[in-house]
């Protein structure tokens, strides 16, 4: 077991992290990007006390656990066994279903145990914090709650568990059901163990149905299912962001210092996200992202678009450290905020075109996109024309260096290519010839300057010698055709030098920390992808496989791994690392009428 076989749980608005030991470790209230009241996860500021910044059921005597999701919902269950053959079962979730004609989803945890065998005994130890870990809150209590006060935030506890035993932590007997909700400070409209239940009703009943509706492969269902369910819950349904992870500062790397807050909205990541889930015929998630992503684009007005923005459109993501709390397994530092708002990274004008693009298109949705808002993005396109040639930090983000990154270039292409096709749609000829013209004066430029004839590939940046994983994007966005032998030399090359095993790395330069150890999940899914376009499927989907074994128990993938360890690293959950699983079984799976 590492460290991140944790349980997501969430509803769209808050999400929790629950390891395989049912204890919550790590919560944000009110929402994704919010203080951690549960905060275990990165310790404590006590030491080493486990149950600091936790919500813990320790059953006495305990031996072994099992962990699992109810299927096709975001319900999870923990079963732990005692020595002296107790067993007890903990459910947790957060409640999201339709009521009164919209989607019911509060910022409220909800626990249930049920006691399966013998006369289970168990302490609960439940320690939020706030300001990050630093304050203790004010503890007030009544019959049946427990309420917790800090200076900006009341939480309260509603059970119907022996609270004297809760405040005092004193383990006893649990041998009827028993539930916890963990939410507003508001009083409960009915007993605890009715709303608990009816929550979870309701709740599993909404994501059987959602899951039911995609448009799932033949092959890898379970894991497709399980990764379409967690990026739904790293939405901000509120605003329609989408969170890179629910995490912050779960280091790249063991003490590498990369340790980054990814509780904000990337819109490159984002177009990735909503991509892997249109092709699931999942498009809502896109119509709430667009919502977010108009916003965005009015408010630009033409000039400069940062890579990443709160989830509220916040556009100060200032960076600092929280330095009384050790980081995750004592690997500091916890940042909070996120430097890479400063950054200019210009392949973001062509992710928000990318993340735009099908609204024009696809017919089903409730609001297509319009001429108006082709007249918008076509704001966005001037500006990527205008610097598709121009040094930035690139999509890795480095922090001390620029260059004229080729995937920058690349997706500055993208948009232009796009906007001609959306003109076309539109029947605007003169308009479409202008974007297809810029597009064509961008892919000149591209192969001109991005391919080393020396070493017989394309290259990380314009007139350079390195090479990185982003290349392998040329064929997936359309720049080249699979089939291109440059492409294909490129692949040869990015396998040479950048894989590791069945995994690969972003790139092998050093960069701002130094040479990167561990690999990134998502460049090996898009090596995936590459290599199955190139004809090489059986050693795509031998890849493939070892990726869906690197999850962990309940499917979930972080950020990195160490390609020797096999252990996870990075912010969790990756949603990067979830769309590679979509993407790589709808890319690699058998067709649904070569076996029906």
């Amino acid at each position: 077991m590492s460290g991140l076989d944790l349980g997501v749980i969430g509803n769209c608005a808050i999400g929790a992290l629950v390891d395989s030991n049912a204890r919550i470790v790590w919560s944000c209230l009110p929402r994704f990007d919010g203080d951690p009241v549960f905060h275990a996860l990165l310790g404590s500021p006590d030491g080493n006390d486990p149950a600091t910044g936790a919500f813990t059921i320790e059953l006495e005597g305990f031996t072994r656990a099992e962990q699992a999701y109810e299927p096709n919902t975001a319900i999870l269950r923990t079963r732990l066994y005692g020595n002296n053959g107790d067993a007890l079962e903990v459910t947790d979730f957060v409640p999201r279903f339709r009521a009164r004609g919209r989607m019911f989803r509060p910022t409220m945890i909800v626990r249930r145990l049920r006691p399966l065998a013998g006369r289970p005994r168990v302490t609960f130890r439940i320690r939020p914090r706030f300001d990050w870990g630093a304050s203790a809150p004010a503890v007030t209590h009544g019959s049946n709650h427990i309420r917790y006060v800090g200076s900006g935030l009341v939480i309260r506890l509603t059970t119907n568990a022996p609270v004297a035993y809760v405040l005092a932590e004193t383990s006893f007997v649990v041998d009827e059901p028993t539930s916890f909700l963990l939410g507003p400070d508001e009083t409960a409209s009915d007993s605890v163990d009715t709303l608990a239940r009816s929550f979870e009703e309701q709740t599993a009943v909404y994501w059987r149905e959602w899951s039911r509706r995609l448009a799932v492969p033949l092959e890898w269902q379970d894991a497709v299912i399980r990764a379409a369910i967690s990026l739904k819950l790293c939405t901000f349904e509120e605003t329609g962001a989408i969170v890179a992870a629910m995490t912050t500062s779960v280091p790249e790397a063991a003490d590498s210092g990369r340790n980054w807050d990814y509780r904000y909205c990337w819109l490159r990541d984002a177009f990735f996200v909503v991509r892997a889930l249109n092709s699931l015929a999942e498009v809502e998630t896109m119509e709430t992202y667009l919502r977010y992503l108009s916003n965005i684009v009015r408010e630009m007005d033409g000039g400069h678009m940062q890579p990443v923005y709160g989830i509220g459109r916040e556009a100060h993501l200032v960076e600092r450290t929280v330095d009384h709390l050790p980081g995750y397994r004592g690997m500091g530092p916890v940042r909070v905020g996120n430097q890479a708002y400063e950054h200019f990274q210009h392949d973001v004008y062509g992710n928000v075109i990318l993340g735009a693009a099908q609204a024009f298109f696809d017919e089903r949705l409730f609001r297509p996109a319009t001429l108006d808002d082709f007249r918008l993005l076509e704001r966005v396109g001037e500006r990527a024309f205008a610097l598709h040639a121009e040094p930035d930090a690139g999509m890795w983000e480095l922090r001390t260096r620029a260059r004229v990154h080729t995937s920058s270039a690349l997706m500055c292409w993208a948009a232009c290519d796009r906007l001609a096709k959306i003109a076309r749609r539109f029947g605007e000829d003169d308009r479409a010839e202008t974007w297809s013209e810029r597009a064509g004066e961008i892919r000149a430029t591209i192969l001109e300057r991005a391919w080393n004839p020396e070493l017989g590939s394309f290259v990380e940046s314009f007139e350079g010698s390195n090479i990185d994983a982003s290349l392998l994007l040329m064929a997936e966005v359309g720049f080249v055709a699979p089939d291109d032998q440059r492409f294909v030399a490129t692949v040869d090359r990015i396998g040479r030098e950048l894989r590791r095993g069945n995994h690969l790395h972003r790139y092998s330069a050093p960069d701002d920390f130094g040479r990167p150890h561990t690999a990134f999940n998502i460049c090996t899914f898009w090596y995936i992808d590459a290599l199955a376009r190139i004809g090489r499927t059986e050693e795509a989907r031998e890849i493939f496989e070892t990726m869906l074994d690197a999850r962990n128990h309940l499917g979930l993938l972080s950020e990195d791994i160490d390609p020797q360890t096999r252990e996870l690293w990075g912010n969790y959950p990756q949603t990067y690392s979830m769309v590679g699983i979509i993407n790589g079984a709808m890319r690699l799976s058998r067709r649904w009428d070569t076996t029906i």
